[in-house]
Parts: structure tokens; C-alpha cells; sequence
């Protein structure tokens, strides 16, 4: 599992080590990783180090001092450094020394013929967007083409939301200390490079599932497993006007290894048509036995629809709800506040605002608990970045590094993996967590396929790249 660090953990880990070590220790510690990272950078962009052409742009205190001490390295390595002053009274005082003992120049400007920026104007300490000297600084070097590694966090990014209110960095890649922090999920910085300075930091509330979780967690069946020891999904999704959302649903299901689907409702035809191994009712009464409950993709927001989402909850089964069902949710909340079973959901932004009366701003990790909270449900925040907080419990973030799910459809397929992860007994905020996780890698796998340049998908093909992205994993 990754873990994702405030600046005040950070700083609290740090305390200890500055204590015990010398004076500047720690600083040349994260120094020492930033110029490697930078080499391997160059080396991977043009060759080599020796003879390449760096050039830190240095803000005042320590971010600005790691910079000034890689430039220094890299100059030890044969690479022609420069550095601008932001701040020229206010830059760290040692890192400066040394940087020009090692024959590094102090210019105005950021020369057009530069390899490689280093951006070490402001860290996790920042706030607030580049100041107008920065901005335009780094507007020229956007211009010029220049690729820029950034210190700890691209300047100008909110360390905690990913929030950008002005100019800012954009970063070829990140190097950063310690531990991620949000902004590293929660933003584009790149490449992001985590490098160990000997903290000693312990698991964090905010957390990315990896490669590793999901092959440990993914539900796979052992020899006295049956199709109901390992889950039965129920789908309460679709409708004559909206099949679709039916096919997709149920689909993702059996995909993501549902030991059985039972669909209820009006597309049967439809869905058995599409998958023959789902086993259709005309309702959710007549269903048959389920482990866990889908409802609303493509529902309709009608009484018999209303009916099917209060069957739903007001049975002691985990129920995922999406989409229409997050639509007449909004105006019953009291039908899912303190439920004794788990429930997820899975809000775009426009029923995110539905739900909580306002939408989730910049700060969405905060308001995704909040509504969480408020309704005792794990709710799944969807965008490029997913978020899924639960209450009383962590909070996860998904980056799906391409945007390839932005398609009609695909949270109907999302819902499917969710509700067969929770029919197979996987607690709520992992189930939404690792289905989010795999449904990326399934979309960016249908876009890619079949390569070698990515394009265009859609629900159908992503749904059908779920057991690909699996055997990747």
C-alpha cells in the first residue's frame, strides 16, 4: 500500500533526525538523491551528465537549498550549472557557498540553451500560486521547451489538495522526501521519485492500492470453492429506455470474477443475450439469494426504481449505488444514513454536489469524508484521480494517469467490479479502492490495444479488458 504524508508529518519525522545528525547533514542527504534522480534524468534525455547544461531556480529556505546542493553535485559531475536568485538576500547560505566554490554562476535568467530546470522555488511549506518574478521565469522556460525536475512538490501547487489557484510548476518529474504527500496523487507532477532520507513514518490515514494489493486481495478461488462461496452479485441496473447500463453492469461482474450475477429488472433479455451465464428475474424479490447488491445504472429515477433501491437497503447486504440510484438518494438521504451493512457511493461531481448540497471545491479528500461522515457510507469520488474515503477509516487515491475511462458507460462497468469485490466479502473502502485501480488499468489496456499507439475506447472494451488488466497485475 502507498502512503501519502501531510507536511506536518513530514516535519514531525524530520524533528528527530535533526536532532541526532549535524548541522546541514540532513539537506545533503536529500541532495545526494536529487542529484542522482537529476543525472538519471539527463542521462535518459541526452546521454550523459558531463558537458550537459543544469540550471536551479532558487527560492529562499531549504527547498531552495537541496537545488543549490544538487547543482553543486552535478557540477562535481561535469555538468555546467547555473542558478537564479529569486530571493538573492534570502538564498541558503551553505548551499550557495558551495555551489559557487564548485564554479557554479549566478545568472538573471534561465539560458535558452539549457538541458535540464530544477525547480526549487517553494516546498511542502509553500502556499499559493508562483509570485510574479517565478512565474515569469518559468513561463520561459515553458516556451523554451525546457523539461523541469521540481523539488519536493511543483512550485505553486497545494502540497495537501493538488490545487492549483495561479501559475504553478509543470514538472517533467518530481523528486520528493521521506514520503508522498497528496499532491503527488492528487496532481500532475509527473514523474515521481521518492527518495529515502531515513524517516521514520508510520502507515498514514491516506493511502494508494498497488500491484502488490491487489494480487494479495483480488478474490481468487480455492479448491472447495463454489459460485456461491464466491459471491453472488445482484444487479438492480437498466431498463428498457437504458439497457445498456444493464449489459455493462452485470458484464463487469462476471468479469471481475463473480462467482455468479442475478440480474433483476427489465433488460433481462437484453443482458442474458450478452452474457448467458447471468441468471435473470423480472425483480429483485424473485432474485434468489445474493451477497451483495448493484443498483441504479440506467434504473430511471420512477417509483418502481425508488422501490428497487429501498429493497435494496433495507435488506442487511452491502449495496454499491450508482448514478440514477445516487439521484433519488439525494432526496432521500435517510434511507442510507446509519445502515447497518455497508454501502458505497459512486458520485461524479455533478451528483456529488446532489448529495452534499455543494460540490467537492478543490479540497476533494476532505470532502469526500465529510459526506462519508454524514451518511455512513464509503463514497467513491470518481475523476482522474479517484477518491474513496470511508468513514471512521482511511481515505485512498487513485490516479488513473490517463483520462481513457472518460467515457460514457464506464462507471456502469465500475460499479459491476465493486459490487462483485463486495459480494465476495471484501470490506467497502477496499472493494471501491481496487476496483477503481483495475478499472484504470483496464481502460489505458483497451486503449492501448491493440497499440502500438493509444486510442480511443469505450464501456464495452474496457469491460472486456478487465481480465487482461487482472493477469497483468
Amino acid at each position: 500500500m502507498r502512503h501519502y504524508y501531510s507536511a506536518e508529518a513530514i516535519r514531525d519525522a524530520e524533528a528527530p533526525l535533526l536532532q541526532r545528525l549535524s548541522d546541514g547533514a540532513l539537506m545533503r542527504r536529500a541532495a545526494f538523491g536529487l542529484a542522482t534522480a537529476i543525472a538519471r534524468e539527463l542521462t535518459a534525455r541526452t546521454g550523459g551528465v558531463a558537458g550537459r547544461r543544469v540550471c536551479a531556480v532558487v527560492g529562499s529556505g531549504d527547498n531552495g537549498g537541496d537545488a543549490l546542493w544538487a547543482a553543486t553535485l552535478l557540477r562535481r559531475r561535469g555538468a555546467s550549472a547555473t542558478a537564479v536568485l529569486l530571493n538573492p538576500d534570502r538564498a541558503h547560505p551553505k548551499g550557495l557557498a558551495a555551489f559557487r566554490a564548485a564554479g557554479g554562476q549566478v545568472v538573471e535568467n534561465v539560458p535558452t540553451a539549457t538541458d535540464l530546470v530544477i525547480d526549487g522555488v517553494v516546498g511542502i511549506s509553500g502556499s499559493g500560486a508562483l509570485r510574479p518574478g517565478a512565474a515569469e521565469v518559468f513561463a520561459a522556460v515553458d516556451d523554451a521547451g525546457i523539461p523541469v525536475v521540481a523539488v519536493d512538490i511543483p512550485s505553486g501547487l497545494d502540497v495537501q489538495t493538488g490545487a492549483a489557484d495561479g501559475p504553478h510548476v509543470n514538472a517533467a518529474s518530481t523528486v520528493t522526501f521521506g514520503g508522498l504527500k497528496p499532491v503527488h496523487a492528487l496532481a500532475e507532477c509527473g514523474r515521481v521519485e521518492l527518495i529515502d532520507i531515513g524517516l521514520d513514518l508510520p502507515p498514514s490515514d491516506v493511502r494508494g492500492v498497488e500491484a502488490a494489493d491487489v494480487r494479495s486481495r483480488w478474490p481468487r478461488p480455492g479448491p472447495k470453492d463454489d459460485k456461491y462461496t464466491q459471491g453472488v452479485t445482484g444487479v438492480l441496473a437498466g431498463s428498457s429506455t437504458y439497457p445498456g447500463a444493464a449489459i455493462l453492469c452485470a458484464g463487469a461482474a462476471v468479469a471481475a470474477t463473480s462467482g455468479m450475477v442475478r440480474y433483476a429488472g427489465s433488460a433481462a433479455a437484453e443482458v442474458v443475450s450478452h452474457w448467458p451465464e447471468v441468471v435473470a428475474a423480472p425483480n429483485a424479490a424473485a432474485a434468489g439469494r445474493v451477497q451483495s447488491w448493484v443498483v441504479g445504472p440506467g434504473l430511471g429515477t420512477n417509483e418502481a426504481a425508488a422501490a428497487a433501491l429501498c429493497f435494496a437497503l433495507d435488506t442487511d447486504l452491502p449495496v454499491i449505488v450508482d448514478a440514477d440510484g445516487l439521484t433519488l438518494l439525494a432526496a432521500h438521504p435517510d434511507l442510507v444514513v446509519d445502515r447497518g451493512a455497508p454501502t458505497v457511493l459512486t458520485p461524479h461531481a455533478g451528483e456529488f454536489a446532489r448529495l452534499a448540497g455543494s460540490p467537492p471545491g478543490d479540497d476533494r479528500v476532505r470532502s469526500a469524508r465529510r459526506v462519508s461522515e454524514q451518511l455512513g457510507a464509503t463514497v467513491l469520488l470518481k475523476g482522474n484521480v479517484t477518491v474513496v474515503a470511508e468513514p471512521g477509516g482511511p481515505a485512498y487515491l487513485n490516479p488513473a494517469g490517463e483520462a481513457w475511462a472518460a467515457t460514457a458507460g464506464s462507471g456502469d462497468v465500475l460499479s459491476g467490479m465493486i459490487g462483485a469485490l463486495l459480494a465476495a466479502g471484501l470490506p467497502a473502502g477496499e472493494a471501491a479502492a481496487m476496483a477503481a485501480f483495475v478499472h484504470a488499468h483496464a481502460a489505458n489496456a483497451s486503449a492501448a490495444d491493440p497499440g502500438p499507439r493509444a486510442a480511443p475506447t469505450s464501456a464495452s472494451r474496457i469491460l472486456h479488458h478487465i481480465r487482461t488488466a487482472l493477469a497483468s497485475i
